[in-house]
C-alpha cells in the first residue's frame, strides 16, 4: 500500500525479503548451470504441489516452503533436459508439456522408458542418492516446470522432517511397482505379462481405481514393448493378438480400447 509515494515499514520488509530470496535463487541457479525463466509465474497453491505423488502426503506448511524454494524453468520442444551420466543436482516438477525419458543401447538404439507429463517429477533419484542421472530426458513439447535443487532440499528437510518421511513413502511405492514389474517378467507367461503391463500403465495414467473400460495410447514401439516384457517382437505381437481375441483389447483410432475386468482376469491366469 502506498502512502504519499512510500511503502509502510512492514511492506518495505516484505519487499526486501522477496528481492533477497529472488537474488539468492538466481545466484544458485547460475552456479549450477540452470537458466531461469525470464518471467517467474505467480506462486502456486498447496493444491498444485499435492498433485505430485512425491509431495501429496505433506502438510500445507511444507508445501508453502517448497513453493518458495523452487526455481521456475522452461524447456523448448526438442531441448535436452539432462543426459545419462550427468550429475544430479536437482529434480524437476512438471507443470506443462511432455518429457521423454529414454536410454541408448550399446547398438545405438533408443529405448523410450516413459513419457512424463504435468504432475510428474523427474530426477528425484539422482537428487536423493547424489548419483549420476540414470536416463536421458528431452522435452517433446514446450515444457514448464519447477526445479528443487539439492541445497534447497537439504534446507527444507532440516526444517521439516515430514518431507523426508513423505519422500521415503514415495520411494517405497516406486520400489513396490518395480518389484511387481520384475515379478511379472520372471513368473508369468507372456500374455499375462502383457496384460499386467497394460494395467500398470493404465493405473499410472488414471490412478489406482480404474473404470470398466479405458483407452490406452502406448507411447512406445512394439520393439520397445518387447524389450520391457523380455520377449521377441513376434511373440509380443502374438500375445497382444491373444488379448484381443479374448476381448480384452480392441484396436481403435485413438489407441487400445481396454476391457479392464478382462485384462485383470488374464493378468492372473492361476487365480481361477
Amino acid at each position: 500500500m502506498w502512502r504519499r509515494g512510500r511503502l509502510f515499514p512492514v511492506e518495505q520488509g516484505f519487499l526486501r525479503q522477496h528481492l533477497r530470496e529472488s537474488a539468492e535463487r538466481a545466484k544458485l541457479a547460475k552456479s549450477i548451470g540452470i537458466r531461469m525463466s525470464p518471467a517467474p509465474p505467480p506462486r502456486e497453491k498447496p493444491s498444485f504441489w499435492r498433485s505430485f505423488p512425491l509431495f501429496e502426503d505433506l502438510p500445507e506448511a511444507v508445501l508453502v516452503d517448497i513453493d518458495a524454494a523452487v526455481i521456475p524453468r522452461h524447456w523448448a520442444a526438442g531441448e535436452v533436459i539432462f543426459q545419462r551420466g550427468d550429475s544430479g543436482g536437482w529434480l524437476a516438477a512438471l507443470k506443462a508439456g511432455r518429457v521423454r525419458l529414454s536410454l541408448i543401447s550399446q547398438a545405438g538404439r533408443e529405448l523410450t522408458l516413459r513419457h512424463a507429463e504435468p504432475g510428474d517429477t523427474l530426477g528425484e533419484l539422482a537428487l536423493f542418492d547424489q548419483d549420476a542421472r540414470s536416463a536421458d530426458a528431452m522435452a517433446v513439447l514446450d515444457t514448464m516446470g519447477y526445479l528443487l535443487t539439492r541445497p534447497a532440499y537439504e534446507a527444507l528437510a532440516s526444517r521439516h522432517p515430514a518431507l523426508t518421511m513423505g519422500i521415503a513413502r514415495y520411494l517405497s511405492r516406486r520400489l513396490r511397482e518395480t518389484t511387481e514389474q520384475l515379478e511379472s517378467i520372471a513368473l508369468y507367461p507372456l500374455e499375462a505379462r502383457a496384460a499386467r503391463f497394460l494395467l500398470f500403465t493404465l493405473r499410472q495414467l488414471n490412478g489406482l481405481e480404474l473404470p470398466a473400460r479405458a483407452t490406452l495410447r502406448l507411447e512406445i514401439s512394439q520393439t520397445e514393448l518387447a524389450t520391457v516384457l523380455g520377449a521377441s517382437r513376434p511373440k509380443v505381437n502374438r500375445a497382444l493378438l491373444a488379448l484381443a481375441e479374448a476381448g480384452a483389447l480392441i484396436k481403435g483410432p485413438d489407441g487400445w480400447d481396454c476391457d479392464i475386468p478382462a485384462l485383470q482376469t488374464l493378468a492372473e491366469p492361476d487365480a481361477g
